[in-house]
């Protein structure tokens, strides 16, 4: 299956955080471009590029990069691999880019979508997704969209594995045959697997028995007990002025 592509304008950038910081006051992401290079290129890209472009459904796209100024690079093909955000207006303050070599193998973490109504529905059960993500590794130009799982067939008490999926040719698993992507159980069982820790939290604001107080008694110092003999009482503390 041919992988699509999709195309980045970019330009090549000046090294220093002075010039980064004219970029983005310019409305434009300083990024690296790493991997499959003699060397790395620092290059920035239009800030709205970045942001259509940062969403999952890209996650494993590549881009093919334009170089629009006098760059002697030429195409490059690339993998989005991290956007760096503002943590105050979380706009997209670096990116970091992949070359890729279309002969080599690359590793990547790919989606599982699950279709289907699992047969334990009718019984009373409850689908619970514990992974939906596999490691693989293909050939850049044959990477999946995404891996669909069948749950349909899933009784009470029965999970999905990763040996359960159907892999596309070309395809090398990563993850463990045996690791659980799914599991079918009664709503029941997974309200009771919460109880433990609801009982914890009570039990830890609950005072213990012997730290009660007697029913009927007031503490020592409010039923106007005396002083240990020999002992004065605390001065007060001098009120503040």
């Amino acid at each position: 299956m041919a992988t699509q592509k999709f195309e980045l304008n970019v330009e090549t950038r000046k090294p220093g955080k002075h010039n980064s910081r004219g970029l983005r006051i310019a409305r434009k992401v300083p990024g690296i471009v790493y991997g499959a290079l003699k060397e790395n290129l620092l290059i920035c890209i239009d800030e709205n590029a970045i942001l259509k472009y940062r969403t999952r459904a890209y996650e494993n796209s590549l881009f093919v990069l334009k170089f629009t100024d006098n760059s002697p690079a030429s195409e490059v093909l690339v993998l989005l691999k991290d956007i760096q955000k503002n943590p105050v207006n979380h706009r997209p303050e670096h990116v970091d880019l992949l070359a890729i070599d279309t002969q080599k193998m690359i590793r990547i973490d790919l989606e599982i979508r699950f279709e289907g109504k699992p047969l334990g529905l009718a019984d009373g059960g409850l689908l619970t997704v514990v992974n939906r993500t596999i490691s693989i590794e293909c050939l850049p130009l044959h990477i999946p969209e995404a891996l669909t799982a069948d749950v349909s067939l899933l009784g009470l008490n029965d999970s999905l594995h990763v040996s359960d999926l159907s892999l596309p040719e070309g395809i090398k698993l990563l993850s463990p045959a045996d690791m659980t992507l799914a599991v079918v159980n009664l709503a029941e069982e997974e309200a009771a697997s919460a109880t433990p820790a609801a009982a914890a939290t009570t039990a830890a604001a609950t005072p213990a028995a012997g730290g009660k107080a007697a029913a009927g008694k007031a503490p020592a110092a409010a039923a106007g007990k005396a002083p240990a003999a020999g002992k004065a009482p605390a001065a007060a503390a001098p009120k503040k002025k």
